[in-house]
């Protein structure tokens, strides 16, 4: 559910011509690296990406090419940040695909991502994706890295989703979510009786032995994963969970390493289930219902829900019932 960091690489013809004119080092700045004072002058755009342009020797401070990132200044000194070739468009095509949207205005776009939904084209899903769907939806799209797409949902899962919809607001959120502000929460129903609240610890990495799952590993990235009780029945469990980071597969990962893997999940889940109902739910029973964060240009908290899917709520009724 991690989403990688924006590919520094991947700017614009447009990200450069703004750059490009001669910047002078203001008087606050003095004292910071270069790479720092960028980031002041040109709060548009990453911090990894402004760092890409000094390793590729397109950055002078009056007149020589400076690479290294702990060169500091004095202030008063002027920077001049050389134009690149634009980069080759992404070659997926936009597609007319139906898209649920929750909120849209000229910086964001909130979508409610049904299950089976593949988020971004790779090996197996080369079409159908939301990134083709973005494509054809947002004008603007086909200049921005990955359409705007900022993190992601696995396949199976069901719910919120943010979009950028401009370069400034893609850097936005994708520092939102570095600093760990954006607050996600899913619901997610699991095996067993889970008895109370609690937070999974556990860093994961790539299984040691079998390369297409993700793992608790010592060795791999941090990962919390907060949770607590929501609804409990006779073999299942309703979880509400937070992250507070998002690696791949994280809920999945952490709730399966305490004994309560997700109902359907085919991955992490359990082989034999202790009733044919939670058996034949045919994906992992996880869905994105809340999403809150800062909108990037009125700096305005804003919060989204989305109601559980058909399949999942008739899932639950049926727990119900008994």
């Amino acid at each position: 559910m991690n989403f990688p960091q924006t590919n520094p690489a991947d700017y614009s013809a447009s990200d450069l011509a703004a750059a490009a004119a001669t910047l002078r080092v203001s008087e606050d700045c003095a004292g910071l690296r270069v790479d720092q004072a960028l980031a002041r002058l040109l709060p548009e755009h990453s911090r990894s990406r402004l760092q890409s342009w000094l390793r590729e020797g397109r950055v002078k401070v009056d007149g020589v090419v400076v690479t290294e990132t702990k060169r500091k200044l004095a202030g008063g000194e002027r920077i001049a940040i050389e134009a690149a070739d634009a980069p080759q468009r992404s070659p997926a095509a936009a597609e007319a695909i139906a898209l649920a949207i929750v909120y849209e205005d000229d910086d964001l776009l909130v979508v409610d991502k049904p299950a089976g939904l593949v988020v971004h084209p790779g090996n197996g899903n080369p079409a159908g994706t939301l990134l083709n769907a973005l494509l054809h939806h947002v004008a603007a799209a086909v200049g921005l890295p990955r359409a705007g797409i900022v993190h992601r949902l696995d396949k199976e899962t069901s719910g919120l989703l943010v979009v950028a919809k401009s370069e400034t607001a893609q850097t936005d959120l994708v520092r939102q979510l570095q600093a760990r502000s954006v607050k996600r929460h899913y619901l997610a129903l699991v095996h067993g009786n889970v008895a109370r609240a609690g937070t999974v610890d556990a860093p994961i990495g790539r299984h040691p032995t079998q390369r297409v799952k993700m793992a608790v590993v010592g060795g791999g990235r941090e990962a919390r994963t907060h949770y607590e009780v929501r609804r409990r029945f006779a073999a299942a469990t309703l979880l509400e969970c937070r992250l507070e980071t998002g690696r791949t597969h994280q809920i999945r990962v952490h709730l399966a390493s305490i004994g309560h893997p997700l109902v359907g999940d085919p991955t992490y889940g359990r082989r034999h289930a202790a009733t044919p109902l939670l058996a034949n739910f045919p994906r992992q029973a996880l869905h994105a219902w809340r999403l809150q964060l800062l909108h990037p240009r009125l700096g305005r908290e804003m919060t989204w829900e989305a109601p559980l899917p058909a399949d999942f709520t008739t899932l639950l009724e049926r727990l119900e019932a008994g």
